[in-house]
């Protein structure tokens, strides 16, 4: 496939997350340039990007391979969200435009609606569109970028069950729009926390074992590797 030069490193990253590359596998400059149908060089600008992101580390004698994430790692994920998203949820209540609340009260009607007919796979992305809008919200680029990341790698670590509950969940979702809207940031904070912390529940790691196959000296190679 032919894809913009600027695109490669979404669709490599995307193509991590879906399970495309396994995990400790190689990612050559000339394999991924044909596959998408580009030169190298927004290959390997890509490749850095994703080894600053933590999707690739780069190791001696094989060059760029996917990384191996510990359990430990995709704990560590889920408790970086429980702590963010609801620092986002306050500061959408101070920041959030019109706009924002327009989009998010249109997307927690659509998922009330879709949770009552149990609307499956549907209620899976409207999920993810709440949350990235509600970052959005926030007014704060970097906090969205680190929260954006955040959901991309959780998504390539862990499988997520269906909540046993999800017009409670939907619920939840109306109730924080309801803090934002009303600029109280405290309640917002306190509402996203719990969602957070119940959410993390549904969580399935897709890899198991994983701790005893990463190589110690991974993490200080990808660290190493990184560009600021």
């Amino acid at each position: 496939m032919r894809i913009p030069a600027h695109s490669v490193c979404t669709a490599v990253r995307d193509d991590i997350v879906a399970g495309v590359y396994e995990r400790g596998s190689r990612l050559t400059e000339e394999v991924l340039a044909r596959r998408y149908g580009v030169s190298r060089v927004p290959v390997r600008e890509a490749l850095r990007t994703l080894e600053a992101e933590g999707f690739v580390v780069t190791r001696r004698h094989a060059g760029a391979c996917v990384a191996e994430p510990t359990e430990q790692d995709a704990a560590d994920l889920l408790e970086m969200r429980v702590l963010l998203e609801p620092l986002g949820a306050a500061r959408a209540a101070q920041r959030r435009t019109e706009a924002h609340l327009k989009v998010l009260r249109g997307l927690v009607r659509m998922g009330q609606e879709r949770a009552r007919r149990d609307g499956g796979e549907d209620l899976r992305s409207l999920d993810g569109w709440f949350h990235e809008t509600l970052a959005q919200a926030s007014g704060s680029p970097s906090l969205t970028s680190m929260l954006t990341q955040l959901r991309h790698k959780i998504a390539w670590m862990y499988t997520v069950e269906a909540p046993a509950g999800p017009v409670q969940s939907w619920a939840e979702h109306g109730a924080i729009v309801d803090a934002v809207a009303r600029g109280d940031a405290e309640r917002a904070r306190a509402l996203t926390t719990l969602h957070a912390e119940r959410a993390a529940g549904a969580h399935r790691l897709r890899f198991s074992g994983a701790a005893e196959r990463v190589r110690t000296s991974q993490r200080a190679v990808n660290m190493s590797g990184q560009r600021h």
